[in-house]
């Protein structure tokens, strides 16, 4: 390879580490968002006795995601998991509040 291919190669793999620094920090904005959400799920829960889990919810989401990730070409099965992992933290969120009205940080570290 010559150099001036090797420099256009780092030039593009830099440009392209920094969109996905870039995707990164959105996605970690959207879950700080959606946490704020889910949490005030949780306090309108315990205020109003509702379990932390909402199973039908949960399997209707999965059901919308899995086509939502067919549609933009990401494979349905991670979208699956993904969905499953916040939704355990979501239900531990719920959990917490409804035991304690607040959620500590410290254990999800």
């Amino acid at each position: 390879m010559n150099a001036a291919a090797d420099a256009s190669g780092h030039d593009e793999l830099a440009s392209l580490r920094r969109s996905i620094d870039n995707i990164d920090a959105a996605l970690i904005h959207l879950l700080a968002e959606r946490f704020k959400c889910t949490q005030a799920v949780g306090r309108l829960k315990a205020a109003t006795h509702l379990p932390p889990s909402d199973p039908e919810r949960e399997k209707t989401q999965i059901a919308r995601l899995r086509a939502l990730a067919e549609e933009a070409h990401l494979d349905p099965a991670f979208a699956e998991k993904w969905f499953n992992f916040v939704v355990a933290e979501v239900i531990h969120h719920h959990e917490q509040i409804a035991t304690t009205g607040t959620i500590s940080t410290a254990d999800s570290e």
